[in-house]
């Protein structure tokens, strides 16, 4: 299941950061090609070690970069910019993971 939300938060991230490019500009843009940066690396992250490693770090950076980006997307689009203050937390969860991973990967 985790292996498929992956691939699908892949193919999202390459819209968002198509979108971005191709019909937004300024801040917005930006946030999206931020937030497509973040969720396309890990997802492929999370692709990449799914069979090799315990699925409790991947699915912690799974939900980081999809709550880190999902919250730029939103304000790309026109959500209220407090959202803002709930982007670091997804950060936070994307760091907590790869901590993880390197605890587990002794």
């Amino acid at each position: 299941m985790l292996e498929r939300l992956a691939a699908l938060s892949a193919a999202i991230a390459i819209a968002a950061g198509a979108f971005g490019a191709h019909r937004l500009t300024g801040k917005e843009a930006e946030w999206l090609r931020t937030g497509g940066l973040y969720q396309l690396v890990h997802a492929v992250a999370v692709l990449a070690l799914a069979r090799h490693v315990a699925l409790g770090p991947l699915w912690t950076l799974f939900a980081g970069a999809t709550l880190f980006a999902a919250t730029l997307y939103a304000m790309a689009f026109g959500a209220p910019r407090w959202l803002g203050a709930i982007t670091p937390i997804g950060g936070a969860l994307m760091i907590l993971g790869w901590l993880l991973l390197a605890w587990r990967l002794r």
